[in-house]
């Protein structure tokens, strides 16, 4: 375990327990939710999808639909 993850889980342990099970459940569906976006991209219909997007951006830039974008704006 490295340095920081072992600093908050030390702070974590300070909590009142309530606290610390609602935290643990948060990191745990945030793992999960990770895995399931790995499962997803690495299926070969998500480049397929990935591909047809990028040409539906490519044609509304030459069709002049977009605009840049300003932080700014934000």
């Amino acid at each position: 375990m490295n340095k920081l993850l072992q600093q908050a889980f030390e702070k974590a342990a300070e909590l009142p327990e309530e606290k610390q099970e609602t935290l643990a459940a948060v990191i745990l569906e945030e793992m999960a939710s990770d895995k399931r976006w790995d499962e997803l991209f690495a299926l070969p219909e998500s480049e397929v999808f990935f591909d047809k997007m990028a040409e539906e951006v490519r044609q509304d830039h030459l069709a002049g639909r977009t605009k840049p974008l300003n932080v700014e704006d934000l």
